[in-house]
């Protein structure tokens, strides 16, 4: 074993969820993490009434609209702001049809998923290739992994991503740094150390705050969405181009390689963080 390793000035930058799945998300200031994730994460998501497939810009030629709305949590309702600045409730009687309205699909906003669950994604290296128009069904993800029963993660409950990741995509992007928007993390770690950093986290137990307990269980594989519109950020291929020409590695041991940038964690203890709150690296084992 080795003892506790102190990232040096690893702090948590920001907090971020996102209470409908794919829509654009908003930051909170503090939150009682659980082993479901930050609360209100991925509380609803809409199903599309004739597949039966959760909606996702995973599948970008169906569901990049999705990134033109933004969703806000509160007790009685989650607010839905859309393209033309109208408001929405998830409790309001025409919620569905309003947003099958906007996105052009018959769609039901929902806090259930459906019995096993599914959702397309298009393969990165077409993506690159094809933009929008990227072939789905390429690779058809099932709701689940690590996710705990009855959620919408595609496969853990937390994502974090470290803004030396950013920085390094960046400098390597003639686009420059990418939004931290579009990889849609809930974990934000600022000066954890330069270049892919969070690649040397998988299998490693993280403590953040004084309660805290994660463990990275995967390197999260990039998709279309990076390359997006989301909101008023126009697209940005080098978000998904670098990661697939510099970061190709696989997400979990013998996984094929993939464009990465973050990493999955599940949570072993709940605990409270804030911005500031520091991270902390624990023993490992061998």
């Amino acid at each position: 074993m080795t003892g506790p390793e102190a990232v040096p000035a690893a702090v948590v930058g920001a907090l971020l969820r996102y209470p409908v799945k794919s829509m654009l998300g908003e930051a909170v200031a503090a939150a009682d993490v659980t082993e479901r994730g930050l609360p209100y994460d991925r509380a609803l998501a809409l199903v599309h009434r004739g597949s039966g497939k959760v909606a996702s810009a995973k599948n970008p030629r169906l569901w990049r609209r999705l990134l033109t709305l933004s969703a806000e949590a509160a007790p009685e309702a989650v607010r839905i702001l859309l393209p033309d600045g109208k408001e929405l409730r998830s409790t309001d009687a025409d919620v569905d049809q309003r947003l099958s309205d906007v996105l052009e699909q018959p769609v039901t906003l929902t806090a259930r998923p459906p019995e096993r669950a599914e959702l397309d994604r298009a393969h990165p290296d077409e993506v690159l290739r094809e933009g929008v128009r990227a072939r789905v069904g390429v690779d058809v993800g099932r709701l689940g992994g690590a996710a705990p029963a009855g959620t919408f993660f595609d496969f853990a409950p937390l994502h974090l991503i470290t803004s030396a990741t950013l920085r390094r995509i960046g400098e390597l992007s003639p686009q420059g740094a990418p939004a931290v928007a579009r990889y849609r993390p809930n974990i934000v770690i600022d000066g954890a150390g330069s270049g892919f950093v969070e690649n040397d986290w998988l299998g490693r137990d993280l403590r953040i705050g004084d309660h805290l307990t994660l463990r990275v269980i995967a390197r999260t594989p990039r998709c279309a969405i990076p390359t997006l519109r989301h909101g008023a950020l126009p697209r940005d291929t080098g978000a998904l181009r670098v990661p697939a020409a510099h970061n190709r590695v696989a997400p979990m041991p013998d996984s094929d390689p993939q464009p990465c940038a973050g990493v999955y964690a599940q949570v072993l203890r709940p605990g409270r963080i804030t911005p500031g709150s520091p991270l902390t690296l624990l023993p490992a084992a061998g």
